[in-house]
Parts: structure tokens; sequence; C-alpha cells
């Protein structure tokens, strides 16, 4: 039996799954097809493995409250002592041809990989808050996004304002952007950011006790258990305070910023002064998408995600056989739902590979 840890399987002839993007899918994916002896290729455009959480400084994750460095850095360091996952950073796939368990990839390092199948973890791309001008980002310092926000805590700096470094006495955190919005083409909910909102939220308030956390919100839809532990937990224990409103504009009178809008539940204007105002940045598709679905022959969802099929078959399937997905590639996702896609896509890609390679033998 193959050694997961490293040790090379005793059978060379077995053909490596190829995996694309080394967030927490791909990793999961990568550590999957070890656990049973199986060979991996690992193929990550950036130059360090862990994708968004490690990229872009994640805090605490939802809903397990561990920090992202500690349990997407033990993914990763999980992955880079394992001899089976062969690692290609910097890289991108070129050309994939073939039929399943029997494809060729071209790397842009000019490799070669001989897979049985192919597992598409490419995630997604923050929405930036640029396109939503009329609320702020870019115009003013400290208007700002839940991503830095948690690379302020993330840091041990603490949440600051970014003009002057001093500790917000009053914050608005408003959810939605980029989300839900057709006037900006994003008609999708983006899933984690009600969550994310309230788990920000409690963090500053937790650094911060003196601060008053404000949340604007269309709909609260932190879903299943995350009622619980979010939504309620942020307004009994942490004092948060939820308004339903319509949003306006945020301007500033050189002093604080201004978020103007309209209270929905009582239907009248509302005029609130802020020290920081954080955008709730929804999930947008990969920008690679358009590629990545030409150079694999996969199918796009209408709103630019990565297509899949149902999953009363293999979980994970696209157009293209022998092509899987999970995680964000397919769109708004939590972690541990992306964990969890990617286990049951590497069976699939393991079902198909092996599949393959045993009625040619026969």
């Amino acid at each position: 039996m193959s050694d997961p840890e490293g040790l090379t399987p005793s059978e060379e002839m077995t053909k490596p799954i190829l995996i694309v993007g080394g967030g927490p899918a791909g990793l999961a994916a990568a550590h999957a097809v070890a656990s049973v002896g199986h060979r991996s290729v690992l193929v990550e455009k950036a130059a360090l493995l862990g994708g968004a959480p490690i990229q872009s400084g994640y805090a605490k994750l939802v809903p397990s409250g561990q920090w992202a460095k500690d349990a997407i850095g033990g993914m990763v360091r999980r992955v880079e002592i394992n001899g089976l996952v062969e690692k290609k950073l910097n890289t991108v796939v070129k050309t994939f041809n073939g039929q399943p368990g029997n494809f060729i990839a071209e790397l842009s390092d000019g490799t070669h990989v001989e897979t049985g199948a192919a597992i598409l973890a490419t995630g997604f791309t923050h929405f930036d808050s640029v396109n939503k001008p009329e609320w702020g980002f870019g115009t003013y310092q400290d208007v700002v996004t839940t991503t830095q926000v948690e690379q302020m805590i993330s840091s041990g700096k603490g949440v600051r304002c970014l003009s002057d470094g001093r500790k917000p006495k009053r914050v608005a955190i408003l959810l939605c952007v980029g989300s839900r919005d057709r006037q900006i083409g994003r008609e999708w909910c983006s899933k984690i950011c009600c969550t994310v909102s309230a788990n920000l939220a409690m963090e500053i308030r937790e650094e911060l006790p003196d601060c008053h956390v404000y949340i604007y919100y269309m709909d609260i839809r932190t879903f299943g258990l995350m009622e619980t532990d979010y939504y309620w937990r942020s307004q009994e224990e942490f004092k948060v305070k939820y308004i339903k409103a319509r949003i306006a504009e945020v301007t500033s009178d050189g002093h604080k910023l201004i978020v103007k809008g309209e209270d929905t539940l009582v239907k009248r204007p509302i005029t609130i002064p802020f020290d920081m105002v954080v955008h709730a940045i929804g999930m947008d598709p990969n920008v690679d998408n358009m590629t990545i679905s030409a150079v694999f022959g996969v199918d796009l969802h209408k709103q630019g995600f990565i297509a899949r099929k149902d999953t009363y078959g293999v979980m994970g399937a696209t157009s293209r056989a022998g092509v899987l997905v999970a995680g964000a590639a397919i769109g708004p996702e939590t972690i541990d739902d992306s964990i969890a896609q990617a286990n049951a896509a590497a069976l699939g890609a393991l079902a198909v590979s092996n599949g393959v390679s045993q009625v040619a033998a026969e």
C-alpha cells in the first residue's frame, strides 16, 4: 500500500489527477486523491497556495471560528509535504485535449501532463467596489471592504481608519455590495456575506467595545444554524444594530462619512454619520472563466460561473466527461461546502480515471 505522506505508489502506470486551483477546494481534492495512494498535479496561477483565505489575508473563518492562517495554512502544509502531490505554482493550463482516462494538458511552464481526469477548483473573484462608486469606495479613504477589515484584524494591527489611523467610534457595514443588484449585472446572492459581516461586526465590537456597529441590509440570509450563532448573537451579545434600508449614497461632510438612504421599515429618510463604512463585497465569477471554459471545453452558467450538472449522478460533473468542478468556481460557496464538494469531486475523478483504465486493460 502507498504511503499518503509521500512514498511513491507501487504502480507508476496510474495517471495523476490534474487539479487546477490551490485554494481550499483544490487543496482538499489533492489531499483526498493522495489519501488513497493516487498521484495528482496541482496547478496554481499564483505564487503561493491557499486561495483567497491566504492570499487576501482572511481573519477568523465562518463557521469554525479558526484563523484562516491556521486552518487553511494547515491544509497548505499538508499538501506541501505530500510526495504524491506535484505542485506547479505561477502556472496555468494552456491546452487540454483527449478523452476521459487519457487527457494531455500543456502547462504554461512548458510541461505536458498525461492525466486521467481533471478537477477545476478555480474559485472566484472578489467584487470590485469601484463598480459601486455612489457608495464612496475609491473616493473616501475610510470606505473600505470586508476583505480590508479582515486584513486589519489578521495582521494584528486592529481595525483603524485608513485616513489617520484612529480607532473608529462608529462603523457601518453595507450588505449586498456587488450582489443582488441588477443595475450592475449582479443578480445573485453571494451566500456568505451576511454571516461574514455579522462575524466581522462582532470582532470589531470585541476589539473596540466603545465602537457602535450598524449593519444596513435588504434581507438577512444567515442560513441554517448561522442564524443563531451570528445574526442573533451579534445583536443580543454584541449589541450590533441592524437597519433595513435602501442606501442612496455615501458622502462626507469633511469630518465624517455620511450614509444616506431610506429606512424601509418605517418608510422615511435616514442620514447617519460614521467614521468608517465597510462594503460587504460579493463573489464574482473568476475573471479567467472565459479562458478556462475555452481551454477545458466546459460550459459556463449564464452568470459566468462554471456550469455543473445536477448532483444526482456524478458530483461535480461538468458538460465535459472527465472534467469535474468543485467549490466557488460553480458559484458563491462557503469554505466548508467547497471542501466537501472537492472530496466528492476527487472520488468522481478517481472513478473516471480508474474505470477507464480498467476497461482498457480488459
